[in-house]
């Protein structure tokens, strides 16, 4: 048998993608589960071919097997969907309010989401005109008891919590001023909750101090960190409540009431 073009393996796997593509939008349109008969008039794919692809989705906890013969819409399509929304949506909601901030302040405003024990960067407004050098890239990583965002994400951890991380963590330091001791840690998570804010001095980098307020969704949940980070001797405690009124209007736009019970 002749070996199949590389064009033509492209194109077979197109028409694998195109298919399966189809059966999720189908299993979309109906609230309960769906027959495979159906599912397959209704994609206009043969049972076989519908059904190869359906077992191979249920792998992968795309589609769920209701019972013999019937499917429906899989929980690994709302985890990433969680995902997607916890992260790209703030970043669109966020951008032209964190650049008003950082007109304001002429100092790098950061958006951070937390990653397990790190937090991550995911976008900045900045300028080279602030007079200190960009050292955490979009996509770069800092430990969460080091950053002010991450000391948001930490002070509303259960107790527990906080501690099986020190102990995961070491609480390793990155010069003088990083907190590397849990009482002192769990003081500074209390200060956080009293204040509804955090900082960061110069923990992370020598010269360099942030602070940061919360961002929550829809439901209430803290799903991202707004700081702002400036030379540590041109950081001005009036920004606090500019930082704070511009944290709450990026999360008013993800549709959180100031009445909806917090999540933690």
């Amino acid at each position: 048998m002749k070996p199949a073009a590389p064009n033509d393996l492209a194109k077979t796997s197109i028409q694998v993608i195109e298919r399966m593509i189809s059966l999720l939008d189908t299993l979309a349109l109906y609230p309960d589960p769906v027959s495979l008969k159906e599912l397959s008039a209704a994609t206009s794919l043969h049972p076989s071919t519908a059904h190869r692809i359906l077992n191979d989705l249920v792998l992968k906890r795309f589609v769920d097997r209701s019972e013999p013969g019937t499917y429906r819409l899989g929980m690994r399509l709302l985890e990433l969907g969680n995902v997607v929304k916890s992260r790209l949506n703030v970043r669109e909601a966020a951008l032209d309010f964190m650049r008003t901030l950082h007109r304001k302040t002429n100092q790098t405003v950061n958006l951070s989401v937390r990653q397990s024990d790190e937090i991550v960067y995911i976008d900045r407004a900045f300028s080279e005109r602030s007079g200190m050098q960009v050292v955490r890239a979009i996509g770069g990583r800092a430990p969460l008891h080091l950053t002010s965002t991450g000391k948001l994400f930490l002070s509303i951890d259960d107790p527990k919590l906080v501690r099986a991380y020190a102990t995961r963590t070491g609480l390793a330091g990155h010069n003088k001023n990083s907190i590397t001791d849990l009482t002192k840690l769990e003081r500074e998570l209390s200060l956080v909750r009293a204040l509804g804010y955090a900082r960061d001095n110069e923990e992370l980098e020598l010269g360099v101090r942030c602070m940061a307020a919360g961002i929550r969704d829809d439901s209430g949940k803290l799903v991202a960190g707004l700081s702002i980070s400036a030379p540590a001797d041109r950081l001005q405690e009036e920004w606090v409540e500019d930082l704070v009124t511009t944290a709450h209007q990026i999360s008013a736009v993800l549709g959180y009431a100031a009445n909806t019970q917090e999540a933690r």
